[in-house]
C-alpha cells in the first residue's frame, strides 16, 4: 500500500480551533460511511525535544479524547493523510519555532509512517523536514528509554534525518518533522 500526499486534495475542516491545535473533518469509509476525524497537538513536555507537539488523529470519543487505536477502513487513505499534514503544515506555519511529532505506537503504525514520508520526501521537502527518533516514544509513555535485548540502554540523543535505507526491522518509533 502505498500513500501518495498531494496538499490540493484535502478533506474538508469542519472545526479548526483559534490555536490551531485541533481540528475535525469527514472522511469516508470503504463502505460510503462518513466518518468523523479529530486532529489534535498536544505539548510533549519531554524536555530532550523542546517545543514538539504531539500529534494524534482518530475518531473522536465522547469524553473529547481521541480513539487513536481505531481501525478503520478508509477509502482514500492519500486524502485522509494530505489532510492531516496539511493541518500540521497549518499549524507549523503558525508556530515556526515548534515542531510535531507522530508516534508509531506498533509496528504496522510505524510501518506506514516511514512509508508516507519517504514515499513521499520529494513532494514533502518542499514544506517540511522529517526526523526519526527512536527512544522518544517510550520515554515519553513510561518515563523509562529504549533497551536492547540484554537490558543494556539503547540511548540515542538526538534525532536523526530520515534514513530511507533503514530496515522494517529497525523503524523509528517516532516521527519528528518541521518547517524546512
Amino acid at each position: 500500500m502505498k500513500v501518495k500526499i498531494d496538499l490540493e486534495d484535502t478533506y474538508e475542516l469542519l472545526l479548526i480551533t483559534p490555536d490551531l491545535r485541533e481540528a475535525a473533518f469527514h472522511s469516508c469509509d470503504k463502505k460510503g460511511n462518513a466518518v468523523l476525524m479529530k486532529i489534535q497537538l498536544k505539548p510533549a513536555m519531554i524536555g530532550l525535544l523542546p517545543d514538539v507537539y504531539n500529534l494524534s488523529f482518530g475518531p473522536p470519543l465522547p469524553n473529547g479524547t481521541i480513539d487513536d487505536s481505531a481501525e478503520i477502513s478508509h477509502d482514500d487513505l492519500n486524502k485522509l493523510f494530505s489532510s492531516i499534514i496539511l493541518f500540521a503544515l497549518t499549524f507549523l506555519r503558525a508556530n515556526p519555532e515548534s515542531s510535531i511529532g507522530l508516534d508509531g505506537s506498533d509496528d504496522v503504525r510505524a510501518y506506514l509512517y516511514h512509508r508516507i514520508f519517504i514515499g513521499n520526501r520529494t513532494y514533502l521537502s518542499e514544506y517540511l523536514k522529517a526526523f526519526g527518533v527512536d527512544w522518544f516514544a517510550r520515554l515519553m509513555r513510561s518515563g523509562d528509554i529504549e533497551r536492547k535485548n540484554d537490558g543494556a540502554v539503547f540511548f540515542k540523543p538526538q534525532s536523526e534525518l530520515l534514513d530511507s535505507h533503514r530496515p522494517a526491522i529497525d523503524l523509528y518509533r517516532y516521527y519528528v518533522f518541521r518547517n524546512i
